[in-house]
């Protein structure tokens, strides 16, 4: 199988991103994770094999032709400096970041430290103008984020972004993954797409209850 358009950098060595660099090898591609600290990815590294390797922000950056944000959102700004804009130009860039605060959830609700007219992608987009993000992985639970076994069919990820090929991209992979998607526009959505993350986790912070994903119904006759 030729790795071309099939080699993918993730950004981030945190729980989501091993979790969707594992969905890559699963599905056939190379993987790039760059992280900080790259013993704490050493069994990882064992488990994934030739297909998977470890390196520095930069190098996922440059190693992937599709790139995943997977990072904790306070830090993603400084993070996507770090991994070089130019790095990240032409390419779709999955945004899976959410810009929670530093602050304890006040009854299951998480505070955000963006307001209700802007967004984290939109922030990371100006860092990056020549990349293609695509709010992407947001609104789910890790556990569910490759191949969901849900009843009712595959549940909905909601995207949006500027770039209608970076769109395209991520939803070829969307479907891979189990997922249908539902593209919302532009980068400008993500302002309501990153909040639907405070309402996934709601059941969890007060029920305990994480794994559940959301899904988009209409009318059969439409």
């Amino acid at each position: 199988m030729s790795d071309t358009g099939r080699k993918v950098g993730i950004i981030g060595s945190g729980v989501v991103g091993r979790t969707l660099a594992d969905g890559f090898i699963k599905h056939g591609y190379r993987v790039t994770i760059g992280t900080r600290d790259r013993s704490k990815l050493e069994d990882w590294k064992a488990a994934a094999g030739e297909r998977g390797q470890v390196g520095s922000f930069e190098d996922a950056a440059a190693f992937g032709d599709l790139v995943v944000l997977a990072c904790m959102g306070r830090a993603a700004e400084d993070v996507v400096r770090q991994a070089g804009p130019a790095n990240l130009s032409g390419k779709p860039v999955l945004d899976a970041t959410n810009p929670i605060a530093e602050a304890a959830p006040e009854d299951g609700v998480l505070g955000y430290f963006t307001g209700p007219n802007a967004s984290l992608m939109e922030r990371l987009q100006a860092l990056a103008p020549d990349a293609g993000f695509v709010k992407a992985f947001s609104c789910v639970g890790s556990a569910l984020m490759v191949d969901p076994d849900l009843p009712g069919g595959p549940p909905t990820m909601f995207i949006c972004g500027d770039s209608a090929a970076a769109k395209a991209r991520a939803r070829e992979v969307l479907e891979q993954f189990g997922w249908e998607t539902m593209d919302l526009g532009t980068a400008k959505a993500a302002r309501a797409i990153e909040p639907l993350a405070i309402l996934w986790c709601i059941p969890g912070f007060r029920e305990n209850d994480w794994v559940h994903a959301l899904k988009m119904l209409r009318p059969a006759s439409r």
